[in-house]
């Protein structure tokens, strides 16, 4: 009966497995990518280093995304999957015992860490595809919807959570640096989680991507709008959640307890948006609905540099959040939509893989300027950027429905 009611109609069990693995990662990220410059901070990194580390951690992501992506059709997708889990239980442990600068950029570059909180990881396109085939056209917005809401809220939670190692030092004494070090370590055990999560998987999933052909017949409007997604996320790169959050740090002096707070809700207001994208997009179209809502968050990103008082700029937050993420379902299914089944996980890689890219030049540049100045430049550039995205969506891709769209 709960199976019926929190998924769409006719979604098969391979939905299940791949959102609780999402939820089981999600909450990793959440408090993660708070957790990642206090860490940095202890271990007496400038904010310049610890943008180069975000920096890392997306261009490894970026490109171990698209080599998976071109050959996903030749493996088992249940081999991919588990074989990126313990990729993420060896980061979680690498960055409890390495602590010197340059080996720790490297194994950002190399590991699953994720300083946003959004999903920039492998795993994204593998899930994306596999989800895509559990469920009918009609619905298919709609259960990426619930993908997201899982993630949103599941991370909402782990953002929380980082307020655990200042509630652990000043109720047990544990020196601080350890409290950070056993966080990571639960960032490696729930890897090992979702690696039995992903074991689960019935062999009809593997099948169906081993049978699956790599970019041909949508390749121009997969690349045009790879070019447009990584505008986007060049600008979401200014404002990833670990920098945002060591600009509250630095701009309102707030204790990592309270950080965590405000994420929490941000991350309440975004879940809250996915189910309402998907019912407004079966009311005025998909590319509608990711350009009338990401356009206005944008703005609002754009003004909170400029507000004074801590509350003020928390309640531009939470309304930019609860307006911001509305184009990630709509964006996955859409993209899902107007290529092939059999080129889906290609089309996942190839606008997955340069948005993280693009999203991974943009930190070095945003702890560059956090360096030189408290005001919030990086928002403001990011707002920017982001809000000229959605105007070349709309001009470019308003005429081109989905299929069900045009029916």
């Amino acid at each position: 009966m709960l199976r019926r009611l929190w998924l769409p109609p006719d979604t098969s069990s391979d939905a299940e497995v791949l959102l609780a693995a999402r939820g089981v990662r999600a909450f990793a990220d959440g408090f993660v990518s708070v957790l990642l410059p206090v860490y940095l901070l202890g271990l007496g990194f400038q904010a310049f280093q610890i943008g180069a580390v975000a920096t890392a951690t997306l261009v490894g992501s970026a490109a171990l995304t698209l080599a998976v992506g071109l050959v996903a059709h030749r493996f088992r997708t249940r081999r991919l999957l588990t074989s990126a889990a313990l990729l993420m239980a060896a980061t979680g442990v690498a960055f409890v015992f390495v602590h010197e600068y340059w080996p720790l950029l490297v194994v950002a570059f190399v590991g699953t860490l994720n300083p946003s909180s959004g999903d920039v990881s492998v795993f994204l396109p593998l899930e994306q595809s596999s989800l895509s085939g559990t469920v009918s056209a009609r619905e298919r917005t709609s259960l990426f919807a619930r993908y997201s809401l899982i993630g949103s809220l599941v991370g909402a939670a782990g953002a929380l959570c980082a307020g655990l190692p200042d509630l652990v030092t000043s109720r047990t004494g544990v020196p601080l640096a350890q409290s950070l070090q056993g966080m990571f370590a639960l960032y490696g055990a729930l890897g090992l989680t979702a690696f039995l999560l992903y074991q689960r998987l019935p062999p009809l999933v593997e099948e169906q991507h081993r049978a699956r052909e790599p970019l041909r017949h949508s390749r121009r409007i997969v690349y045009t709008l790879a070019a447009l997604f990584s505008l986007d996320s060049f600008g979401s790169g200014f404002a990833v959640q670990s920098l945002m959050a060591l600009w509250l740090f630095q701009r309102f002096d707030l204790a990592l307890t309270t950080a965590g707070t405000i994420f929490f809700w941000t991350g309440l207001c975004s879940a809250a948006s996915y189910l309402v994208a998907a019912r407004l997009a079966r009311r005025i179209g998909l590319i509608n609905t990711m350009v009338f809502t990401h356009f206005p968050s944008n703005v609002l990103l754009v003004l909170v540099p400029f507000i004074p008082t801590l509350p003020l700029a928390i309640a531009l937050l939470l309304a930019r959040f609860a307006l911001s993420q509305m184009d990630v379902p709509t964006r996955t299914s859409y993209v899902m939509a107007v290529v092939p089944p059999t080129e889906r996980p290609a089309a996942a890689s190839v606008t997955a893989a340069p948005r993280t890219l693009a999203s991974a030049i943009s930190p070095l540049a945003s702890g560059y300027l956090l360096g030189l100045s408290t005001f919030g430049w990086p928002l403001v550039i990011s707002g920017t950027l982001k809000g000229i995205y959605d105007l070349l969506l709309l001009a470019m891709f308003a005429r081109v429905p989905p299929p069900e769209e045009a029916n």
